[in-house]
């Protein structure tokens, strides 16, 4: 395997830190990988799923979204809409200085980011989300206890994995917005669903919602006792050998 440091301009003009982890020969195809909600690229689920596919030919771009991790900007002025944005300048990045991604994965509410982006990545054939809610606006279940405060004052500290966050008024009002089921339901894509039946923090619910708004081809497979995070790596390597399984006939050329 090969890994590349990288950055590129993000939609508000941040620099974002990314990583793109190659097979040791040619790539096969490229993918994009979304993140999860405040994680990072270098969270173990993303690192994993990554470094596996590149053992099956698939080279995998991966990045902070802005205000996270190494890339640049304020987390509290981001939003669903700029991650969507900074999703789309990292596909468009791949496009002019590698190839432009025919595979799309994202984790949780980077899996949201990703069904929201899909439709506008032409090249894209195959659409993969892990643990995804089915509705962005689920993610402010995270900080339910500070909303009214948020509401009335504008903004609030929040602490999110142990983390603190600053979360604003425009981050509510922004979700809000967003419906995902017309757009899942005009991927015109594959489109593979994976969730853990006992996932504590996106209730399998979102993935039955997700798979039911969706056109095929169309596949949904079961994490079992995975967590959330996909903290276990035998469960991130489980994911990665299956996406890898089944995205290979949508990347044949």
């Amino acid at each position: 395997m090969r890994a590349q440091r990288l950055d590129f301009p993000g939609a508000n003009g941040n620099n974002l830190a990314a990583r793109l982890d190659a097979p040791d020969g040619p790539a096969r195809a490229y993918a994009l990988f979304a993140h999860c909600f405040t994680c990072g690229k270098d969270v173990f689920a993303a690192s994993r799923i990554a470094q596996a596919l590149t053992e099956h030919g698939i080279a995998v771009l991966r990045f902070d979204f802005t205000g996270l991790g190494a890339s640049e900007g304020e987390f509290a002025n981001t939003n669903f809409s700029s991650n969507v944005e900074d999703l789309l300048a990292a596909a468009g990045y791949l496009r002019t200085q590698f190839a432009a991604p025919r595979l799309l994965i994202g984790h949780s509410l980077g899996g949201a980011a990703t069904l929201a982006v899909a439709g506008m990545v032409p090249e894209a054939q195959a659409v993969v989300t892990i643990a995804a809610p089915s509705d962005p606006s689920h993610v402010t279940h995270l900080f339910r206890d500070h909303i009214d405060t948020i509401t009335a004052e504008g903004e609030a500290e929040v602490q999110l994995a142990g983390r603190p966050f600053r979360i604003r008024k425009q981050f509510l009002d922004d979700v809000a917005e967003h419906r995902l089921k017309e757009k899942i339901g005009a991927l015109r894509k594959a489109l593979l669903v994976m969730h853990a039946p006992g996932d504590t923090t996106v209730g399998i619910e979102n993935a039955m919602n997700i798979f039911v708004a969706a056109k095929h081809p169309k596949s949904y497979i079961s994490l079992d006792t995975a967590d959330h995070l996909l903290t276990k790596r035998d469960d991130a390597v489980y994911v990665a050998n299956l996406i890898a399984a089944w995205s290979e006939r949508y990347l044949r050329d």
